[in-house]
């Protein structure tokens, strides 16, 4: 079976992707990314997708985003 990595936000455009990737016939591994955001909500809403879509797991990586010149999104 064909296998698939799928960058998932919890946002519509990354669930859709998955989505596709799920009917296409691929086995799914969805990829979140923990970078400190102030709404956690976002990684919640991703593991509800990904179960939802019946990913075959759903990892989320902690990474800093100071290494880039940090971000609006996390202060």
């Amino acid at each position: 079976m064909k296998k698939a990595v799928c960058l998932l936000s919890g946002g519509l455009d990354s669930a859709t992707c998955l989505a596709v990737a799920c009917r296409e016939g691929f086995e799914c591994y969805a990829l979140s990314f923990d970078y400190g955001q102030r709404h956690k909500i976002e990684l919640a809403a991703a593991a509800r997708v990904a179960a939802a879509l019946g990913a075959e797991c759903h990892s989320v990586l902690k990474i800093s985003l100071n290494a880039f010149g940090g971000s609006a999104l996390t202060a």
